[in-house]
C-alpha cells in the first residue's frame, strides 16, 4: 500500500451521502465507494454492491462470492487476510462499482450507472493501473464501451473469462462474476493471471515507480 495511503476504505473520501439517484438513495443502507491501493496496478470492477458489501462498506466481501472474489486476490498476490475478512488487505490491487448504491429489488438503472460515472472515472484517473479487471457482463460491456475499440455489444464475459483484451491506455481482464464463477472457472483465471502477471503488461504512461 502506498506509504502516504491512510485508510483503504474509500481513500479518496469521496461523499458518502450522495443525492444524485432518488431511486437507489431512497433506499439503501449505505454508498459503497472503492476500497484498496491507491497505488494499484490492477482495479477491479464490479456492477454494485451486494447486501454483505453494502453492510462492511466494502466491496466484494462477507458472502459466498464475496469470499471467492477474496481467495482469488490471495491466491494471486494481492490479498494478505483471510477470505472471510471483511477488511481484506489489499496490496496492489483496489475494488470498485459502477454503482455505488444497493437497491434492494433491482438492479441499477442506465441512468443510475451514468450519474456513478464520475465517481469511477475520478478513481481511474487518480489511480491510473496498468490493468482494468470488469467482474461481470454489466462491467465487461460498460468499461468495453469506454476503453476498448471492440463494439460493446460483442464482449461476453463468459468467453473471455481468463483472457486480455486490448484497450485504449489499459489491458482489460475479464472475469466471471464470483457468484456465477465454478470451481473450473476460479482455477482457470488463477491460473491465468498468475501468468500474466509475469509478463511485462505495463504500459508506457508515465507511470510513478512503484
Amino acid at each position: 500500500m502506498d506509504a502516504e495511503q491512510e485508510t483503504r476504505q474509500n481513500p479518496y473520501g469521496m461523499d458518502e451521502d450522495c443525492r444524485n439517484c432518488p431511486g437507489l438513495c431512497d433506499q439503501r443502507e449505505r454508498v459503497v465507494h472503492g476500497y484498496g491501493d491507491v497505488g494499484a496496478d490492477f482495479v477491479f470492477v464490479a456492477e454494485s454492491p451486494s447486501a454483505a458489501s453494502e453492510d462492511a462498506g466494502v466491496p466484494l466481501v462477507g458472502d459466498e462470492a464475496g469470499e471467492r472474489f477474496q481467495h482469488i486476490l490471495g491466491s494471486v498476490g494481492l490479498n494478505y487476510s483471510l477470505p472471510s475478512s471483511t477488511e481484506p488487505e489489499l496490496e496492489n490491487a483496489y475494488v470498485t462499482y459502477l454503482t455505488r448504491c444497493r437497491h434492494p429489488d433491482r438492479a441499477a438503472t442506465d441512468g443510475e450507472v451514468r450519474e456513478c460515472e464520475p465517481y469511477l472515472n475520478a478513481d481511474v484517473r487518480m489511480i491510473n493501473p496498468e490493468v482494468l479487471v470488469p467482474i461481470g457482463q454489466r462491467a465487461l460491456t460498460e468499461l468495453g464501451e469506454e476503453y476498448t475499440t471492440k463494439p460493446a455489444e460483442s464482449m461476453d464475459v463468459e468467453d473471455l473469462h481468463a483472457s486480455t483484451v486490448r484497450g485504449r491506455g489499459f489491458e482489460l481482464v475479464p472475469m466471471v462474476h464470483p457468484r456465477e464463477q465454478t470451481d473450473e472457472q476460479t482455477e482457470a483465471w488463477i491460473d491465468f493471471f498468475l501468468e500474466f502477471r509475469d509478463t511485462d503488461y505495463r504500459q508506457t504512461k508515465g507511470r510513478r515507480n512503484r
